[in-house]
């Protein structure tokens, strides 16, 4: 199993449009970060987490020609404003078939992706629109993509908004996650890797800190554990990183992992 970092930065991104702080500024490729996504490629299944505003670029970048299936972690525009763009995966390389993308995300993700995107969902749809096979899934069933079964992880954004993370094999990936039940960090015993969100050191009213990711960590006794989602708040990776414990990393875009 491969694990690629497509994008580990907050919402805002970083750098963050008029910031000159040292983050911002620095000539660091570790400190750019698009929004945050990631990609899963294991027994000849290829899996992308999160479509946002960067998904084009970050597909440009990481050389992508072909997508199994998209895994939604929740309806916020940082994680589902680029779904437009899969309609360049309909085609590419398959011409005359056109080949949906499969979209897998919980119900109120589902509903938003109907609604921002209803040309999609039309009958008569006008040419050139993304070509999308919307699943909704049971956050608390396993379901399988090819033949690679994804364990969903429930938890909470807010008090507003659910949230959902994905176990795959030894993998478990959780982005914008505020808290998490017992029953559900069970779901984690026993990976190999587990990458959590951590926005910033500083208390958030709807993000892990990283204080509250390294809880999370050593409830879960992963091997490694990466965070993500962070904002330029965290610091300069160069300087936070080797302030984490023992096998702990800020992951930063681009970085890939083995399983």
């Amino acid at each position: 199993m491969k694990l690629t970092f497509l994008g580990t930065g907050t919402s805002q991104g970083v750098p963050v449009i008029g910031c000159r702080c040292k983050v911002c500024t620095s000539a660091d490729r570790r400190d750019n970060r698009l929004r945050t996504s990631a990609m899963v490629e294991t027994h000849g299944v290829r899996l992308v987490i999160d479509a946002g505003p960067d998904f084009r670029y970050q597909m440009l970048r990481a050389g992508v020609r072909r997508i199994d299936a998209i895994l939604l972690t929740h309806e916020h525009k940082d994680h589902t404003g680029g779904l437009d763009d899969v309609r360049a995966f309909n085609f590419v390389d398959y011409p005359p078939t056109v080949h949906r993308v499969d979209i897998y995300a919980a119900p109120a993700a589902a509903a938003i992706v109907r609604k921002d995107f209803d040309y999609a969902f039309e009958k008569n749809k006008y040419r050139g629109v993304p070509e999308i096979e919307l699943h909704e899934i049971d956050p608390a069933r396993p379901f399988r993509v090819g033949g690679v079964e994804v364990v969903p992880v429930s938890g909470c954004h807010s008090e507003r908004f659910t949230v959902t993370g994905y176990r795959i094999g030894a993998l478990a990936y959780l982005t914008d996650f505020k808290t998490i039940s017992d029953a559900e960090v069970e779901k984690l015993r026993g990976v190999d890797v587990l990458v959590v969100n951590a926005l910033r050191f500083k208390k958030h009213d709807s993000h892990f800190n990283v204080e509250e990711a390294l809880a999370l960590v050593r409830r879960v006794e992963p091997r490694e554990a990466y965070l993500t989602h962070m904002s330029h708040e965290i610091g300069l990776h160069a300087a936070t990183d080797p302030t984490l414990p023992e096998g702990v990393h800020l992951a930063y875009d681009g970085l890939q992992i083995e399983l």
